[in-house]
């Protein structure tokens, strides 16, 4: 595990951190440097995973998951953080099921051009989570109506709105404290 900033291995944590690591064991029983980056402050590590898990993972989203994980993906592009970009962009292209359109989807997104194979409300949330991660003080009413003209309801809106900023706090936390995926496997989540 590599950060600029101390972690706590498994080994060493007892009472709080100890039961947050057991909450947030990847599938696979490891814990993701992205948890174990707030081993030091263990209770910000419950905010972040009920933050997390509301935002992407909740049931009550009615948006694919598999389009939150581009949009996570392309909010972390626009924020050059290639830890959640890596772990998000597997999991996108794990839901996918589909290695040629994943193909196509990341070298849309890294290149700044999602017009390249999405069109109407896909597109345009994704233009607009762009916005609001390069952008948040230029954010307009107007970008808002576009969604709705698209086609997007507000819950969408929502959503989407939610996932991006949700990354863009990960994605800071992560490049603010040098956390890398040395150690974790990627595309899991809990």
């Amino acid at each position: 595990m590599s950060a600029w900033i101390k972690m706590i291995e498994d080994e060493g944590a007892t009472g709080a951190l100890k039961e947050m690591y057991d909450k947030v064991r990847a599938p696979n029983g490891t814990v993701d440097a992205v948890m174990r980056a707030h081993s030091l402050r263990p209770h910000t590590m419950e905010g972040h995973l009920a933050l997390y898990r509301s935002v992407l993972h909740h049931p009550e989203n009615t948006l694919p998951v598999w389009f939150l994980e581009v949009v996570a993906s392309y909010t972390s592009i626009a924020n050059k953080c290639d830890y959640s970009l890596s772990h998000h962009f597997t999991n996108a292209r794990r839901l996918l099921e589909d290695e040629a359109r994943a193909d196509a989807i990341q070298a849309a997104l890294k290149s700044g051009r999602p017009e390249d194979v999405f069109e109407g409300r896909e597109l345009a949330l994704l233009r607009y989570a762009h916005k609001l991660t390069l952008n948040v003080g230029g954010m307009e009413e107007s970008d808002v109506a576009v969604l709705r003209e698209a086609g997007c309801d507000d819950g969408e809106i929502l959503e989407v709105n939610q996932v991006c900023a949700y990354f863009n706090y990960s994605n800071r936390l992560l490049n603010g404290l040098g956390v890398t995926t040395e150690g974790d496997v990627i595309g899991y989540y809990s």
